[in-house]
């Protein structure tokens, strides 16, 4: 068993000890010392300083002045395959920003989660404080980041393999657009699924019950989405955003959620006081909205008035229950596997009158 290597007690050697640590982590993770400037890179790609100065910007790193050395070989050539996209590929300048920035955006967002998981675990399983537990990461990073990086880089070739797949059976047989090209461009079952009481519940909660009450409740609702074939576009804390490609499989998910987040629930009697509004003690119940419609996807999210409808149907929907629109309810009308129920007509914000219905598994 590896155990944590110690940490001076003595404040200096502390200091020392860190320099050091985040010295080798540097060199190790950058692919060598920062021997070049803003100015070398732009020589050596053959581009405008403020072409580098912006790349660096949108990665979402801090630039420093163009003449100190704080780039290595690998930042060039980087630079050198932005520049390339341009040059060799024909692409948009603009769109190279874009491509860059969904890189920095997403990297960022990955690190930092996957650091934080670390923390996690040394401090669980050599039982040691927040502090003592991140210094242990650092003092380990430099030995888990090939296998992270490895990591990542299959699982992006996947999806890439994945939206390829998607877009050939989608679109391989279309060659007119259509006589209308206003329209967003995209046909999928769009839901939010947002969890009960989330304040009330989580308050008084410390930082590890926390943490683990978010994972559990992520990781929940990504393999019900994942196991029945759509696609988290994202959460947001205590919420959750995914597509799907087919209305059904849309309302598989929809009803997957609510049923796995809060199972066999007897709404009617947890709504009393005490019950589910209040935060019913063990139980992360779930309000879902599911609509099919046409949304535009950008930035790694999606977008449309339809999205928008999706989650308002969320604000009324009861716990562990789902809430389609009409036009959704007229798609899902013929399968036999759902029972649909209308609903008095509600006002929604922003968006005015709404018949919602209520979407139940035959089975149940």
């Amino acid at each position: 068993m590896n155990y944590p290597r110690p940490v001076p007690d003595d404040r200096s050697q502390d200091l020392d000890f860190l320099e050091s640590t985040v010295g080798e982590l540097d060199a190790e993770l950058l692919g060598g010392p920062r021997t070049l400037s803003a100015h070398d890179l732009a020589e050596r790609a053959g581009i405008d300083i403020d072409v580098v100065r912006g790349f660096w910007t949108t990665m979402g790193l801090p630039h420093a002045d163009p003449d100190e050395p704080i780039y290595t070989e690998r930042d060039a050539e980087a630079i050198d395959r932005a520049a390339a996209l341009v040059r060799e590929h024909g692409l948009d300048l603009r769109t190279v920003i874009t491509v860059t920035r969904a890189l920095g955006h997403t990297s960022d967002r990955l690190a930092l989660w996957q650091v934080e998981a670390l923390v996690e675990d040394m401090a669980g399983r050599y039982e040691l404080d927040d502090t003592s537990a991140r210094l242990l990461v650092l003092d380990r990073l430099a030995s888990l980041a090939p296998v992270l990086e490895a990591q990542l880089v299959h699982s992006y070739r996947r999806q890439l393999a994945a939206i390829a797949g998607r877009y050939a059976a989608e679109f391989g047989q279309l060659r007119d657009p259509g006589p209308d090209r206003s329209v967003l461009p995209l046909a999928r079952a769009v839901g939010f699924a947002d969890m009960v009481s989330f304040t009330r519940r989580t308050a008084g909660l410390g930082s590890t019950d926390l943490s683990q009450f978010v994972q559990r409740f992520e990781a929940a609702a990504r393999d019900v989405v994942s196991a029945n074939g759509g696609r988290v576009v994202k959460t947001i804390g205590d919420a959750i955003l995914f597509v799907a490609d087919s209305a059904a499989t849309g309302a598989v998910i929809a009803l997957g959620l609510a049923d796995a987040l809060g199972k066999e629930l007897d709404v009617d009697r947890e709504t009393t006081t005490g019950g589910l509004f209040e935060g019913a003690r063990g139980v992360t119940p779930v309000r879902v909205g599911l609509v099919w419609g046409r949304v535009l996807s950008r930035f790694g999210d999606v977008f449309g008035p339809d999205v928008n409808l999706a989650a308002r149907l969320t604000d009324i929907a009861d716990p562990s229950t789902v809430l389609v629109d009409e036009g959704t309810a007229a798609v899902l009308s013929a399968d036999p596997r759902f029972v649909l129920e209308p609903r008095p007509a509600r006002r929604l914000a922003g968006i005015g009158s709404v018949a919602p219905v209520r979407l139940r598994s035959a089975r149940a």
